[in-house]
């Protein structure tokens, strides 16, 4: 289904992109290039293909988009379904920069903290290396996969939108509100900290959107890190929005009405055929079995890496936590799930039942500052 010969001006534009951000790091001596671009990347590659009608055939100047010949048949008209994902990566990118400005990030001198603290801990020259080939380079690649999905649509019939169009739609606008709620609590609360702790003007309640006008306290502040609002269910909840927004984008082509499919192995099937011995022996002495078992599954590519992207750097973010706020966020992290928010319920059951009423008491003291009990999370 996915044909590199279709995706010739992305892959140009990727290494162009690559090799500028990399660049531009070099000179600045700052990484943070690629974040600075994050929000408008997805948008563009998607936009590539929802407006296949608008390119010409043949680039007007380097990297003017232009329509390869493996795509002229589909260029000749919208894709509906196209389109309808373009406006809701749009909408994406509205949310994402309004919080990357606001955050300051978009200004050049501004780096993200994780990558000043991850320069203290390695080498200089081990640090370029992560620099050239994850941060400038892995990054890229995967912002380039978020517009496979806007590819396979336009693959497919450009027939009216169905059932599965507007339910995934939906589920990406309730996903984009619950994150825009999710940066706004954190917003507030951080304003709220810097203005209690004096490094800040005053904090007016007033100025913050609906449903992040919560009601912060003494302890909300010297704990360090937000804890209620959807934060309360959820340690990371605009990450989980995050990843499930990219997931519903991916399924909408998926499990519209009209091909590609995915193969009906139910993912137990899956697993107990990878975990077969005669099955590894089988892959080992034919490696291509592997690729013609896997390759059903590409258009899950683009959400599968976004989520391998997060469960692989969520975990460093919160040792940075850890390590600022070691009672408290111990605490936090064995009281609320990192992204679901079942799993917070989960862990409140399972303390009860376990542990007794008194122990919950005490880590809802040192999250919530709600309970008796309560420790000095400093």
């Amino acid at each position: 289904m996915l044909s590199l010969a279709a995706f010739e001006w992305p892959l140009q534009f990727c290494a162009f992109v690559t090799i500028t951000s990399y660049i531009a790091s070099i000179i600045t001596s700052n990484v943070s290039q690629v974040d600075r671009l994050w929000n408008f990347l997805p948008p563009i590659y998607t936009a590539y293909f929802a407006l296949l009608p608008l390119w010409p055939s043949t680039p007007l100047f380097p990297l003017f988009p232009f329509v390869p010949k493996e795509l002229s048949a589909v260029a000749k008209d919208y894709s509906p379904r196209a389109v309808m994902m373009l406006s809701l990566v749009l909408l994406w990118m509205c949310r994402l920069g309004y919080n990357t400005y606001r955050r300051g990030l978009f200004n050049l001198h501004d780096e993200d903290y994780r990558w000043a603290v991850l320069r203290t801990q390695m080498s200089p020259f081990l640090f370029q290396v992560l620099n050239l080939v994850f941060i400038s380079g892995i990054q890229n690649v995967l912002l380039l996969l978020l517009g496979i999905p806007s590819y396979i649509a336009v693959c497919q019939p450009h027939t009216e939108l169905t059932t599965s169009d507007y339910l995934c739609g939906g589920i990406s606008l309730a996903l984009l509100t619950f994150e825009f709620i999710a940066d706004n609590q954190q917003y507030s609360y951080h304003s709220f900290k810097h203005a209690y702790l004096g490094k800040s003007t005053k904090y007016d309640e007033a100025n913050q959107w609906p449903g992040a006008r919560l009601k912060w306290t003494s302890e909300d502040a010297q704990r360090g890190f937000v804890t209620k609002g959807l934060w309360a269910y959820s340690r990371h909840p605009n990450f989980a929005c995050e990843q499930s927004f990219w997931w519903a984008i991916t399924l909408v082509p998926v499990i519209a009405p009209v091909p590609p499919f995915l193969p009906h192995h139910t993912f137990p099937q899956i697993w107990a055929f990878l975990t077969n011995p005669l099955a590894r022996d089988l892959i080992k002495s034919n490696p291509s079995l592997f690729k013609v078992f896997l390759a059903p599954f590409s258009p899950l590519l683009p959400a599968v890496s976004y989520s391998l992207l997060f469960l692989s750097s969520t975990p460093y973010t919160e040792n940075i936590s850890l390590s600022k706020y070691p009672v408290a966020y111990a605490a936090y992290k064995e009281r609320v799930g990192m992204f679901s928010p079942l799993v917070t319920f989960e862990k409140g059951l399972w303390l009860k039942l376990t542990q007794g009423d008194e122990k919950k008491r005490q880590l809802d003291g040192l999250v919530y500052g709600t309970a008796k009990g309560k420790a000095k999370a400093e």
